[in-house]
């Protein structure tokens, strides 16, 4: 993609850096027994096949994307610093609620508290609509959810409550899309403010 110019080196840069975030995180779930990948494959690394790393990484491709295509801005958008320490709060928590309280529905306040004003604009074709960032937040782990249901129903992966029968994922890990899109937004939108503040100088 790279090649054919569809996406930047920059971009790619930050591809790469969800699919460590992601193979992290799935080397200590899986550890945790969150879920597991039962069968053989060629590219097993303590239980965790590498694509796995990829299904993070995908989601940063597709903002990247979204960014080129529907010429995406965002209007009132909080501070660098505090949003680059919202996302950090968020990944870490995926780690520590093993061990001490789970402050998923405190970091979720947070987040509607700073980008409560803040709103995205895209122009799909010739006109330009807006979105609160909070719902676009939203909708993209949503929709993870949905496809995460598909991927679970042909045995990508399994959870532990699935090895027997299949049921849908539980609600609750639209939560967790919903923040982990939330940490893909945050450094996809950092890389972007890093370029656009290159541009200028």
């Amino acid at each position: 993609m790279v090649r054919w110019k569809l996406e930047s080196k920059n971009e790619l840069l930050v591809i790469c850096l969800f699919h460590f975030l992601g193979i992290a995180m799935e080397l200590f779930k899986v550890h945790k027994g969150s879920w597991s990948y039962p069968e053989e494959a060629y590219t097993k690394f303590f239980g965790v096949p590498l694509y796995s790393g990829f299904m993070y990484a995908s989601v940063a491709s597709y903002m990247c994307q979204a960014w080129h295509w529907f010429n995406l801005k965002i209007d009132k958008q909080p501070n660098q610093f505090l949003s680059i320490l919202i996302a950090a709060l968020i990944y870490f928590n995926f780690f520590t609620h093993h061990y001490v309280y789970d402050f998923r529905w405190i970091l979720f306040l947070i987040v509607i508290i700073v980008y409560f004003k803040s709103t995205i604009l895209f122009t799909p074709q010739t006109t330009t609509f807006k979105m609160p960032v909070v719902l676009s937040m939203f909708l993209i782990g949503f929709f993870i959810w949905v496809a995460e249901n598909i991927a679970t129903f042909f045995g990508a992966w399994k959870y532990s409550y699935q090895h027997q029968n299949w049921t849908v994922v539980d609600s609750g890990k639209v939560g967790s899309w919903i923040l982990m899109s939330i940490v893909s937004y945050i450094i996809v939108f950092e890389l972007k403010r890093v370029q656009s503040k290159l541009v200028v100088n």
